[in-house]
């Protein structure tokens, strides 16, 4: 049995080992708690700025909220029925979704295109050219609609004056509705820079190697572009996809400016958001522009879930997830 000198000498050695692990611990819970401290004016603004709007934008689908007289009234599920009966509605979200198949496309292409441009050994002066592609993206949006709306005007505009020094009878590109769409894709080439500037950063970091590989077994440029770029770039052409979708749910600015917030000629672009906003603010209706806010959620949230499911299917991750 232990003797009584053991046992003290066991106890002291046994309190020496739990006093630093007792002060890590402590140690341990004063920076959490700091953390949490400093944490707390973002929390707080998290709270009462975004997610208290939301439930609140939330709970007025389900009233009657008119911002003129301030009185909100129950009407249950009456402006979610009202957003498949509303031929307004209908119409807007087709403009949106029609003008998201042409222009997403073209929106992922175009700077697929040039950043494979720029990545080419052959290219003289790539950094002016990057520059140069770059630099409108940093335009403000208000500017550059004016500055495109003096170059796409049908009377006197430099686009319609080169295409009819080349023999083309231009059309009237902002008046007529079978064009006013692709003028608005034209506008959107001002805003590639950002997603040429990813997709150039990825290729450049493509490792050589593959490249060596590829020219030992014969492969022209095409093919290396075709089985080692693309795919290994894939993510962050998924990446976006993913916001040019999202952001064409969300296309207001441009269509309001150049077309005075009315969406003419006729309806052609009178897109999704501009109905929200006249909806909300002009007509003073909050009940039925939150339902309306509430839709375009969902039907991005419905698009984005497409998008992710569909990318185990096409995207390539070097670290094999």
């Amino acid at each position: 049995m232990a003797t009584v000198d053991q046992i003290s000498a066991t106890a002291a050695r046994g309190a020496m080992l739990s006093a630093p692990q007792g002060r890590a611990t402590s140690l341990a819970q004063q920076q959490r708690r700091w953390g949490w401290i400093f944490l707390s004016p973002w929390i707080f603004g998290f709270i009462v700025f975004t997610a208290a709007p939301v439930v609140a934008s939330l709970v007025f689908t389900f009233t009657d909220f008119n911002l003129a007289n301030a009185e909100i009234t129950f009407v249950g599920l009456q402006n979610w029925q009202k957003l498949f009966t509303d031929p307004l509605t209908l119409t807007a979200l087709g403009v949106t979704l029609r003008f998201a198949v042409l222009a997403v496309p073209f929106g992922i292409l175009m700077p697929l295109g040039l950043a494979t441009l720029l990545n080419s050994k052959y290219l003289v002066g790539k950094r002016l050219w990057r520059t140069l592609f770059y630099m409108p993206y940093i335009v403000p949006v208000v500017s550059s609609v004016f500055i495109w709306q003096s170059f796409l005007n049908g009377q006197n505009g430099w686009l319609n004056r080169i295409l009819t020094m080349v023999g083309f009878d231009p059309p009237n590109w902002i008046q007529d509705e079978r064009w006013i769409l692709p003028a608005l894709i034209l506008i959107g080439t001002w805003g590639v820079g950002n997603a040429m500037l990813t997709i150039l950063a990825t290729m450049q970091g493509v490792p050589t190697e593959l490249y060596e590989a590829a020219a030992v077994d014969g492969a022209n440029a095409w093919v290396k572009w075709r089985r080692i770029t693309l795919p290994m770039i894939s993510p962050v052409i998924f990446y976006n996809l993913v916001l040019s979708v999202i952001g064409l749910m969300r296309y207001f600015e441009v269509p309001y400016i150049i077309t005075y917030g009315t969406g003419r000629p006729g309806t052609s672009a009178y897109f999704y958001n501009m109905h929200l906003y006249k909806t909300a603010f002009t007509y003073a209706d909050m009940g039925y522009g939150a339902a309306l806010a509430w839709l375009i959620f969902i039907v991005s949230m419905a698009l984005t879930i497409i998008l992710f499911a569909s990318a185990r299917h096409w995207v390539y991750y070097a670290s094999g997830d």
